[in-house]
């Protein structure tokens, strides 16, 4: 019998939850150390070049979450988790072996698509056990998960650089890590597509419901529906700052004078306040609702990255990067949630997609931007454009954004906002939540 509920489900959560932090540290690993290999082993001086490779990372990352929705629908999650893992072995293998950095690049590609399926395809599966009551605890414990996982692993291949050299110790880790994902996922891990189909069931007072059209999804998501497109934008400009921090905050460190370990450790702190924190933002976003958290989230992240632009030494880089990770707890797991709570159970595999890959094409612009204006102005110029965009970000969110909470809340009910779909063939409209 298929039953919703982080409660009902709790030996697969807790499962998907350990899987999800193996996924966080195949991409923690590079983090502290990746840009400093650029400048050191292949000389690369421009600060474009060096954030290249969070360019082809977030692109390959993006357009692959919004096929891990679609074919999670198709071929069921536990397929495509699978095959993100397997994708992921020549990872570290590539990191090391690379006599150019564009084998990193290439590296960095592969790295996008696994994290694409194995990441998308951990969110759908606790969305699908969580069931609508519950997906902002399930959304917290998820991106806790990861982002502590990318957390210690940055702390840690920053210290085995520090004392091994960049290369090859740190990236041993990464062959453990992909190993073990995979072999979690293959025997273990359960297909969920059941409990999506339940749910919908529920809904509908057990008829079937038809979806939308993928191409009406992503309308819906990427700009028709207020509520969605709001959540879209906002995902968008978090990773668009976090690709700042990735590519950035290391070469700005070292620039006031900090050595590979306090890179290492400031590297961890906004990843590792942001993976706890998410513990309380998101079963807080299930009591207090979504708008507020997103809003005032993000411009936390404006004032962390304020904060960050504006100091000289560690203290100041530490207050820094907790607020930047506060800022974004507040947000990761409620962006998520929010989507689950508009998107219908046939198509919110398909809407979790969309928005990620508008959220993580916010990885490559941030890269993009940044490097560009770090070139011509400076470090500290890029951080303060990241602060200003994120701002911006917050205030859209304020002014076209409803509370999405209700939505999810009820079942059998026509919710404020949700779009229906009439018929296979129709396209569904858009009640109360369109602009």
């Amino acid at each position: 019998m298929i039953r919703l509920g982080v409660r009902a489900n709790l030996a697969q959560f807790s499962l998907l939850v350990v899987v999800n932090a193996f996924v966080g540290a195949m991409v923690g690993m590079e983090r502290s150390i990746l840009p400093a290999l650029a400048e050191h082993d292949f000389h690369l001086a421009a600060r474009a070049a060096v954030l290249s490779f969070i360019v082809v990372f977030g692109v390959s990352k993006a357009l692959t979450n919004y096929l891990a929705g679609r074919f999670s629908e198709v071929f069921g999650r536990k397929r495509i988790l699978v095959a993100g893992w397997l994708l992921a072995l020549p990872v570290p293998v590539l990191l090391i072996a690379a006599p150019s950095w564009g084998w990193v690049l290439v590296a960095n590609g592969l790295l996008g698509v696994s994290q694409g399926l194995t990441w998308s395809t951990t969110v759908i599966m606790k969305i699908d056990l969580a069931g609508p009551r519950s997906r902002g605890l399930a959304m917290g414990l998820n991106e806790f998960a990861g982002y502590l996982a990318v957390a210690a692993s940055a702390l840690a291949t920053g210290y085995l650089a520090s004392r091994y050299g960049l290369r090859p110790a740190p990236f041993y880790l990464g062959v453990a890590l992909a190993l073990a994902g995979l072999l979690l996922s293959a025997v273990g891990v359960r297909e969920t597509r059941g409990h999506a189909r339940h749910e919908a069931q529920r809904e509908a007072g057990g008829a079937s419901e038809a979806p939308p059209s993928a191409r009406r999804v992503f309308a819906l998501a990427s700009l028709l529906d207020r509520n969605l497109a709001s959540v879209t934008q906002a995902g968008l400009v978090n990773n668009l700052n976090d690709g700042i921090a990735w590519g950035l905050f290391p070469l700005l460190f070292a620039a006031w004078g900090m050595n590979l370990v306090q890179v290492g450790w400031l590297a961890a702190i906004y990843p590792g306040v942001w993976g706890v924190a998410q513990l309380f933002t998101g079963p807080l976003s299930d009591r207090i609702g979504r708008k507020g958290l997103i809003v005032a989230g993000m411009w936390t992240q404006a004032a962390g990255l304020a904060v960050t632009a504006l100091s000289h030494g560690f203290p100041g880089f530490v207050v820094g990067g907790v607020l930047l990770g506060v800022g974004t707890a507040m947000v990761y797991p409620t962006l998520l949630a929010a989507v689950g709570d508009v998107a219908r159970p046939a198509w919110r595999a398909s809407a979790v997609g969309v928005y990620r890959l508008w959220r993580d094409l916010g990885y490559a612009l941030g890269a993009l931007l940044a490097g560009i204006v770090a070139d011509a102005f400076g470090l500290a110029s890029a951080v303060w454009l990241g602060a200003a965009l994120t701002f911006g970000s917050g205030l859209l969110a304020a002014v076209r954004m409803t509370e999405t909470l209700a939505h999810g809340a009820l079942l059998g009910v026509v919710r404020p906002g949700s779009i229906e779909p009439t018929s296979a063939a129709a396209a569904p409209p858009v009640t109360g939540s369109a602009a």
